[in-house]
């Protein structure tokens, strides 16, 4: 199984593997953790009072702050060139960049 998730992922190795988990990891606690003074500084639940409107507008905000994470934290630990060809794909996807 873990062999299926290095050839998925392609990883170099089991410890790269884990490695790049710990990086998906950190941004995705980084993110939430630098997203929720901003989502308080611009009051949106008094703006909104839509729950699934309010939902939306966070993913929307903490979707760019992850992107950034994720190329931060991998650069810290050496591992820019993997998550950048990895976040070119993602904006690739929503058309961004060619």
């Amino acid at each position: 199984m873990l062999r299926k998730l290095v050839k998925r992922f392609k990883a170099d190795s089991i410890k790269h593997l884990i490695l790049i988990f710990a990086i998906f990891a950190l941004s995705g606690s980084g993110s939430l953790l630098i997203s929720d003074p901003i989502l308080v500084a611009l009051d949106l639940k008094s703006f909104v009072t839509f729950y699934p409107l309010y939902i939306l507008l966070r993913i929307l905000i903490i979707v760019p702050i992850y992107q950034l994470m994720l190329i931060i934290i991998a650069t810290i630990f050496g591992e820019f060139k993997y998550f950048w060809q990895f976040e070119k794909k993602f904006l690739q996807r929503l058309r961004i960049i060619k």
